[in-house]
Formats: C-alpha cells, sequence, structure tokens
C-alpha cells in the first residue's frame, strides 16, 4: 500500500481475529487484507471498490472471505438505491458508531456521524418502542437519502 493508505490498526485486527476464532475461522492474510481494503476505502464499498483496492485477490475469493467476515460478525453488508451490496467494518471492529448517507442516484453510501443529541433522540425512541410495542431494540441505524455532491450538480 501507498504511504497515504494506512492498513488497520492493530485493534481492529485483534478484533477480526477474535471474532473469526470464535466460528472457528482463521484469520488468513487474504482476509487481513480485505481489513486493511475496507479500512483505507474508509466508507461501506462494493465488491468492485474492494477489488480495484486489493487487485491480486480473485473475484470468488473476495466473496468467499466477506460471507465469512459477515457471518463472525467481522463486516457488515450496507444497501444503497442501487443493486450492489456495499460492506464494511462492523462497529464492534472499528469501535466507530455511525449511520449513513446513500444516493438515490448513483448509489454511494457515506459514513455520517451523528450527534450526541440525535443519540440521545434515536435511544430515547428506543426505550419508547421497548415499552410500549416490547420490542428489544440491540441496535439502530439511520440513513439518509438524497443526492450525493456530484449528482446534486446534474439536473435529476
Amino acid at each position: 500500500m501507498t504511504d497515504d493508505r494506512r492498513p488497520a490498526a492493530d485493534e481492529t485486527h485483534r478484533n477480526v481475529a477474535l471474532r473469526l476464532a470464535r466460528h472457528e475461522q482463521r484469520y488468513t492474510r487474504q482476509r487481513r487484507t480485505m481489513v486493511d481494503a475496507l479500512c483505507v476505502i474508509g466508507r461501506p464499498a462494493t465488491i468492485g471498490e474492494i477489488l480495484a483496492a486489493v487487485p491480486q485477490l480473485p473475484v470468488s475469493t473476495a466473496y468467499r472471505n466477506l460471507t465469512v467476515l459477515a457471518a463472525a460478525g467481522a463486516v457488515r453488508r450496507v444497501n444503497g438505491t442501487d443493486e450492489f451490496g456495499r460492506f464494511e467494518l462492523a462497529e464492534g471492529v472499528s469501535g466507530h458508531h455511525h449511520h449513513h448517507a446513500v444516493c438515490s442516484s448513483c448509489g454511494l453510501v457515506i459514513d455520517a456521524t451523528s450527534s450526541a443529541r440525535l443519540e440521545m433522540a434515536l435511544a430515547e425512541t428506543a426505550r419508547a418502542i421497548a415499552e410500549e410495542d416490547g420490542f428489544d431494540v440491540t441496535d439502530h441505524r439511520l440513513e439518509l437519502v438524497g443526492r450525493c455532491s456530484s449528482c446534486s450538480r446534474v439536473p435529476a
């Protein structure tokens, strides 16, 4: 990787290795390279974007490893508004709680960090739902849908 592309931190790699071990899976060189690629890309990435970052990785290997990483809870799939799934490190691995902004034109998905005030409001909403409906909320995700800066310059 070039100097401006930093691989995942040691703690991220430890977290991924622990999750894989709990699922009786090894943290192979290829999986480690994919985790580094997801860190470098810095937002939910399509298979094509991951393969562009790791061109030596065969497509079938990328799919197979993403499936294993997702099953272990190290990676999660994020859906955009297009037919392409995107993948990012799970919050428990990256330690970064965030939501997403999704472009309704091109399907781009970017991370959106929310304010403490919004997070408190979401937590209160989750508590209210739990009290009223008996639903056990274990996580929350917020997706803002609109048009990215590139698509906003082009008339709809």
